[in-house]
């Protein structure tokens, strides 16, 4: 049991930090749309695909990776509480049509994205 918390701590910290980098190099934007967690989501969809399609499909992905990078690295790189809080914010500044987009958008693209890394996974 420690170990696998010290697995998923490592995960998550480096997913954090990644998830910090990608939206410092976003930040520079001055549309309201929070693009940066958009992508940040979006991509961690398409990696916990990948990452839970090659764990069912092969012994190649040990409990022990799996754990690392969907639990851990995926778990502290997206972010579903900045997604709320940008969505609250949004609503407080009126913003009801990029709310909408917002919200319906990053649910089908991350469904699509999770979809689209299991498919990928079949490719290893």
């Amino acid at each position: 049991m420690n170990r696998n918390i010290v697995i998923v701590g490592i995960g998550g910290f480096l997913g954090t930090v990644a998830r910090y980098l990608v939206a410092v190099s976003m930040s520079k934007s001055l549309h309201p749309f929070p693009l940066a967690t958009f992508v940040i989501n979006v991509v961690g969809c398409l990696v916990i695909g990948v990452i839970y399609g090659v764990a069912d499909r092969s012994a190649v992905m040990t409990p022990e990776w799996r754990l690392f990078l969907a639990t851990g690295f995926c778990g502290g790189f997206t972010t579903f509480s900045s997604f709320a809080y940008e969505n609250v914010n949004l609503l407080q500044l009126g913003q009801y049509s990029i709310f909408a987009l917002y919200t319906v958008g990053s649910v089908a693209a991350g469904l699509l994205a999770a979809g689209a890394g299991v498919l990928l996974s079949r490719q290893f």
